[in-house]
């Protein structure tokens, strides 16, 4: 049973995710840069401004955390699993993540920041 309620649970995990969404925006972004697309700036706008809303929300995860103690450490990794250790004031809980987990919510994460900004007009 864990002691975290759920919205900070919830922050915590973007503190894991969000970071993942950058590091595959940012190789989207050099493959798309080198690609033979003959229109590229449409998409390396896309990209780069769903970075700057994804790097916005990693500061607001950070900054939260950081006022209320709380902090979020990859412990250990293998093919299945990824391990976290979870710091919430004071306690400390291990939350394991199968690996198709992870790589499913990164991209559920990618499509929201890609059509939230198509869909908000």
């Amino acid at each position: 049973m864990t002691r975290i309620p759920e919205n900070d649970r919830d922050l915590m995990e973007k503190a894991i995710y969000l970071p993942m969404v950058l590091i595959i925006l940012n190789r989207d972004l050099t493959v798309i840069k080198n690609s033979p697309f003959k229109l590229k700036k449409p998409y390396l706008e896309l990209i780069e401004e769903t970075m700057k809303d994804v790097q916005k929300e990693l500061t607001e995860v950070k900054q939260y955390m950081r006022k209320n103690n709380l902090k979020v450490m990859e412990t250990n990794r293998d093919e299945a699993f990824t391990m976290f250790m979870f710091f919430y004031k004071g306690y400390e809980e291990s939350h394991n993540y199968f690996n198709p987990r992870i790589r499913n919510k990164v991209q559920e994460l990618m499509e929201f920041y890609f059509l939230k900004k198509h869909l908000s007009r």
